[in-house]
C-alpha cells in the first residue's frame, strides 16, 4: 500500500499562457483488460463533490515542465495514478474556464491539451483525493456521464487510436454507437464561435 504523496501545486505563478488563453493539460487514463474472447477497455474519471456528472483529469500547464509532465502530474494529483502517456497529444481544445462560464468577455479562455495515458500504478492515497473521488468506466458509460462534450471528443480520439494502433476490436463501433446513443456532437469547440455567441462549452 503506498502512502506517500506529493502535495498538488497551488497558485498560477508559473502558469503558462498563450494568445491570451491560459494553457491547459490533462489526460484520459485508461487500462487494457484481455480474456480469452475479447480485449475491454476501462478509462479513470473524477467526480466532484454535489455533482452526479464526471470528468478526466486536467488542470495548468506550467513553465518548469512539458506539456506531458503537467497532464501526468495532474493525473497524479486529482486522480492518483501513474502511468504513460503518448507522446502525441489526443488534440487541442479551446474552451471556458469552469470559473467563467457565465462570462462573456475573452477572460477565462483556456487552451487545453488532452492525452491518453496507460495507466501503470494506481495509489491508495493522493493529494487531491478530499476534493476528488475516482471511479473506472465503461467507454459506453464516460459518453454518458462526461461533463463536457469537449472531453467526449477526446475519448472518441483516443479509442479510434487505440482501434488503429492496437488493433483492439469493437472500438470504433463502440464509438459510433455510443455518440449516436448519447446524442453527442463530433464537432470540436470553438472558444471564438462561444465568445460571439455567448455560449458556454464547458
Amino acid at each position: 500500500m503506498i502512502m506517500s504523496y506529493l502535495p498538488a501545486r497551488k497558485g498560477r505563478h508559473r502558469q503558462r499562457y498563450e494568445d491570451n488563453l491560459r494553457l491547459v493539460a490533462g489526460c484520459i487514463p485508461y487500462r487494457v483488460e484481455k480474456d480469452v474472447e475479447d480485449s475491454r477497455i476501462s478509462v479513470l474519471m473524477i467526480s466532484t463533490p454535489n455533482r452526479d456528472d464526471l470528468v478526466f483529469p486536467k488542470g495548468g500547464w506550467e513553465d518548469d515542465e512539458t506539456v506531458n509532465e503537467a497532464a501526468c502530474r495532474e493525473a497524479l494529483e486529482e486522480a492518483g495514478v501513474k502511468g504513460i502517456p503518448d507522446k502525441e497529444p489526443l488534440g487541442v481544445w479551446e474552451f471556458r474556464s469552469k470559473s467563467k462560464q457565465n462570462s462573456c468577455s475573452l477572460e477565462g479562455g483556456c487552451r487545453g491539451y488532452m492525452f491518453a495515458l496507460e495507466v501503470t500504478e494506481e495509489l491508495d492515497s493522493w493529494a487531491e483525493q478530499s476534493t476528488y473521488k475516482r471511479q473506472w468506466v465503461s467507454p459506453e458509460e464516460a459518453y454518458k456521464l462526461c461533463r463536457y462534450d469537449w472531453m467526449r471528443e477526446a475519448l472518441e480520439k483516443h479509442l479510434r487510436r487505440m482501434e488503429r494502433n492496437s488493433n483492439i476490436e469493437k472500438a470504433e463501433k463502440l464509438v459510433e454507437h455510443q455518440m449516436l446513443s448519447a446524442g453527442c456532437s463530433t464537432k470540436p469547440s470553438n472558444l471564438e464561435e462561444s465568445f460571439s455567441k455567448c455560449i458556454v462549452q464547458g
